[in-house]
């Protein structure tokens, strides 16, 4: 019996699937007579390659080729080159067992002979044709630059970047023609074709899965339909499909979006626990994670994922809402710093383990607008966009602890009462700096540690003049960080607006920092710090909540 990928192999130049700008080419070039004497199809396994060197074989030798230069698919001649069988005018030959010099000096002689009748065309037909070596090529490189007439070299390749490293004068010998990946869709619709032509039931789901583990190969596609057809009688189901090919349930990946939206950590161990006991390919499980983050992803951002199962897609609708884009953005960027000691470790289990805790304790991020709301602390006029406003996208805050936000200490700092509310001076100033340094070691203990060691200078209109006591640059430069929250601690007890300016110990002046190189990384806090100081509500609900700003 033949089996279906041979079975249902293209006949004509339309026939072809996803390569209509290969197959309306080739088909002009017969009909107008201007075939070339050598092409190279690159492209993936599976795609077309060798089918499309066939059909243009039989076209060029057709007994009743159409006008348009279609082969009529079933004259002797087409069908001997179709089925593959014995013909002296198309040759089709595998460099990877014909790789050598001698065998090209072979080929590059059988060339030279007439095809086995008048106004026919000898082809040869190269499979694999990176494996040819350097001395092959350019044995080759003569004939290819001046071949007899009538003679058609077809070399089809899933390496084309070999051959342009070992012979790359022979490109320029060549029409190329990039042949692409299909896609599921496509595999999809010919799947269900084959299927009724057949005679056979399959479920939509059980295609999906095929199309999906070809991997854009409608050969590969074909080849596994044949086998699960092959495994056992009745409807092909998506089921069966998973026990033939040892993939992975859906409910697999349900688990895994549930215990990542919950935050549920113990959760990882049974998990992966599960997947060693069923014997499953942890890698092909990260690479199966992954697309299903993506199609969270692409669910967020308004898209609609491709090739997934009803089961899987109701999976994505459920937990779409609790994993935000912003957050799968972030767990999807975890990937590829694990994938390749996932490739290189012994203990593969444990790489997965790990990645799997790290997804499920990752922090989440939050809508600044969200933030300030909760802090009623939105202004009219503040500058501020409402989440989705606008084309800019809105800034984020990372909860940087896993306390919530009420919980935080800053929120133990008791406001003063009316009466403790007066002028600005030194020596009032001066009485309650222990209650600011207080008030600072509840918001935040690296400010109250700092306030420690400084002291009150003076007072010059709203602005407070503050000195450290020791030396210590990285004192000073904490201090300076933290100047925005200080105002705002010491005008609780004041009533206007203050200012803060740091003096330096002794001289009041500190030698200049010696000049860095600007980084990404120092950009990046250069732009949040110019941020901040645009906003003071943006900079209150990010010291209030000990909150980290992302862009």
């Amino acid at each position: 019996m033949i089996a279906l990928a041979r079975r249902y192999r293209p006949k004509k130049f339309a026939d072809l699937i996803v390569q209509e700008h290969v197959g309306a080419a080739l088909r002009g070039a017969v009909a107008g007579g201007r075939v070339a004497h050598g092409y190279l199809f690159a492209g993936p396994r599976g795609v077309g390659k060798t089918t499309a060197a066939r059909i243009l074989a039989m076209a060029l030798n057709c007994e009743r080729r159409q006008s348009s230069g279609e082969p009529c698919g079933e004259c002797d001649s087409c069908t001997r080159v179709w089925n593959g069988s014995v013909n002296l005018d198309v040759v089709e030959l595998d460099a990877a067992s014909n790789r050598g010099v001698d065998d090209a000096r072979d080929l590059r002689e059988r060339a030279m002979y007439a095809a086995s009748a008048e106004g026919r065309h000898k082809v040869y037909i190269v499979d694999e044709a990176h494996m040819l070596t350097r001395e092959a090529w350019n044995a080759l490189l003569k004939i290819l630059e001046e071949p007899p007439p009538r003679v058609v070299f077809v070399f089809a390749t899933t390496e084309p970047q070999k051959i342009a490293q070992s012979a790359a004068p022979i490109l320029s010998r060549l029409q190329r023609f990039d042949f692409r990946r299909i896609g599921p869709h496509a595999i999809v619709d010919r799947l269900r074709h084959v299927v009724a032509a057949e005679g056979l039931t399959a479920d939509d789901d059980a295609l999906q899965l095929i199309a999906k583990s070809a991997d854009g190969g409608m050969r590969d596609g074909l080849s596994i339909l044949d086998q699960v057809v092959s495994f056992s009688a009745g409807p092909v189901t998506a089921a069966r499909v998973r026990e033939v090919l040892g993939l992975i349930p859906d409910d697999v990946y349900g688990e895994l979006l549930r215990l990542v939206s919950e935050r549920d950590p113990k959760a990882v161990f049974p998990l992966v626990e599960r997947l060693v006991d069923g014997g499953a390919d942890l890698g092909e499980f990260v690479a199966g994670a992954g697309e299903t983050l993506r199609a969270v992803l692409l669910a967020n951002l308004d898209g609609t994922p491709e090739g997934l199962t009803e089961a899987m897609q109701e999976l994505i609708a459920r937990y779409r809402p609790l994993l935000p884009a912003p957050d799968v953005v972030r767990l999807l960027a975890v990937l590829p710093e694990l994938e390749p000691q996932l490739r290189a470790s012994g203990n593969a289990r444990l790489v997965v383990e790990l990645l799997l805790l790290r997804w499920a304790m990752m922090a989440r991020t939050v809508e600044l607008g969200q933030v300030l709301d909760a802090l009623g602390k939105r202004e009219p006029g503040s500058g501020m966009r409402d989440a989705g406003s606008g084309p800019t996208a809105p800034p984020v805050m990372r909860d940087a602890g896993s306390a919530t936000a009420h919980a935080h200490p800053a929120s133990r700092i008791s406001p003063p009462d009316v009466s403790e509310t007066g002028p600005l001076t030194v020596e009032r100033l001066r009485g309650l700096w222990s209650r600011v340094i207080d008030d600072a070691r509840a918001k935040s203990p690296m400010l109250g540690a700092l306030l420690q060691v400084a002291e009150v200078v003076a007072v010059d209109g709203g602005t407070v003049v503050i000195r450290l006591l020791d030396t210590n640059p990285v004192h000073a430069e904490g201090l300076e960080r933290q100047r925005e929250a200080l105002a705002q601690l010491v005008g609780r007890y004041v009533v206007d607006p203050v200012r803060i300016k740091l003096e330096g110990a002794g001289s009041g002046q500190r030698s200049a920092p010696r000049p860095q190189r600007l980084t990404e990384e120092g950009a990046r806090a250069e732009r949040l710090k110019s941020l901040r100081a645009q906003d003071p509500g943006l900079s209150a609900a990010v010291d209030a909540l000990d909150l980290e700003l992302l862009e």
